[in-house]
């Protein structure tokens, strides 16, 4: 019996190649606003690659990158910028600890590993797009809005984010709201000249909190962080303003803002300061899928494309993203290759040409 030897692993989708160039990547400081200090390094690796280099200023020294292969019909993306505080990569064998190693540094790795894999395998014509300033304000995504005419071949896109090779369901919205009560100033001594702007504030949050929470089966629980509150100038004096800043995961139909205007107190406003609707992703046959609490460029880039067709998904978990603790390993950045690698090829094969 002759036996067939099994297929060699392309060097693109081994651990070892895929650690070096995202150990390289996450040695620039590219936290929000610094995007550009990675350019050397990413531009190198890109002509390592092979790939045609645009770039697209979106501030002053920040620019989104446009790398292709050919005339694109996939088009891969994912992003620049990571959180602070820098740290600098630190590798131990096959794990790699630091700041991007999977948010979203080891997405870029794996992304162009995958890209090469599919064109030694016959497969032509790729995009990959780096937005800027996703942590924050996605304004690069909203810049490479400019980018469609270029991208009008695409039959989908695939972004990068730690899901753990899963492809996402889909993300919930995201909504910031300040809420805001108005009191009377007095001399603590003497409290009943005064109407403290803090204590209907309170109450407001307290009766937010008893609401039943709301549920998707595909996008998750609906969910509320309380990330500021404010009130009064000194421990003497009753305090007369009082401000909170809400960020919610809104589910389809959310009635989270119809709620919060009933509670309010008589005193009480509330001041929507920015909003990202919820989005459903198309499922893949033949890959699993599973929700994600955390949003991302996809809304943006889906619109990049035509027939909007957008893919979430890539290795890491977001359990370690934006801790002091973030990694990688290379086994899950080749299994994430691999999984990109077949995602691709299902989305190419799933239109003709």
């Amino acid at each position: 019996m002759t036996l067939t030897p099994a297929p060699e692993v392309p060097a693109f989708l081994q651990p070892s190649w895929l650690l070096d160039r995202t150990e390289a990547l996450c040695r620039a400081d590219t936290t929000t606003g610094r995007e550009d200090h990675g350019l050397p390094i990413l531009r190198g690796l890109l002509r390592e690659l092979g790939a045609a280099i645009e770039l697209q200023e979106v501030a002053p020294g920040r620019h989104n990158v446009l790398a292709t292969w050919g005339v694109p019909r996939l088009l891969f993306s994912t992003h620049l910028d990571t959180v602070p505080p820098f740290l600098p990569p630190r590798r131990d064998g096959d794990l790699l600890r630091g700041r991007g190693t999977c948010d979203a540094k080891g997405q870029i790795a794996a992304q162009l590993g995958a890209i090469q894999a599919l064109l030694q395998k016959g497969f032509g014509g790729f995009a990959w797009l780096g937005l800027v300033g996703e942590e924050t304000d996605s304004i690069g995504a909203v810049a490479a809005a400019d980018l469609q005419p270029r991208l009008q071949t695409c039959v989908a896109a695939i972004n990068g984010e730690p899901t753990e090779n899963l492809l996402a369901t889909g993300q919930r919205g995201a909504l910031q709201l300040e809420l805001s009560t108005r009191g009377v100033a007095a001399h603590s001594g003497t409290p009943e000249r005064g109407r403290s702007a803090l204590w209907p504030l309170l109450d407001w949050l307290q009766a937010l909190r008893s609401l039943p929470a709301r549920t998707d089966l595909e996008l998750g629980p609906e969910v509320w962080n309380l990330g500021t509150l404010h009130g009064g100038s000194a421990p003497n004096v009753v305090p007369a303003a009082a401000e909170a800043v809400l960020f919610v995961r809104t589910l389809p139909d959310s009635q989270f803002l119809a709620d919060l205007q009933r509670l309010a107190p008589p005193e009480g406003t509330v001041k929507q300061l920015s909003y990202t609707p919820p989005e459903r992703f198309p499922q893949v046959p033949g890959f699993p899928h599973a929700a994600v609490p955390f949003g991302s460029d996809a809304p943006r880039l889906r619109r990049l494309v035509p027939g909007q067709r957008v893919a979430l998904c890539g290795p890491g978990s977001i359990e370690v993203a934006h801790t002091l603790d973030e990694h990688i390993t290379g086994s899950d950045l080749a299994a994430g290759a691999t999984r990109l690698v077949a995602l691709a090829e299902t989305l190419l094969r799933s239109v003709p040409r």
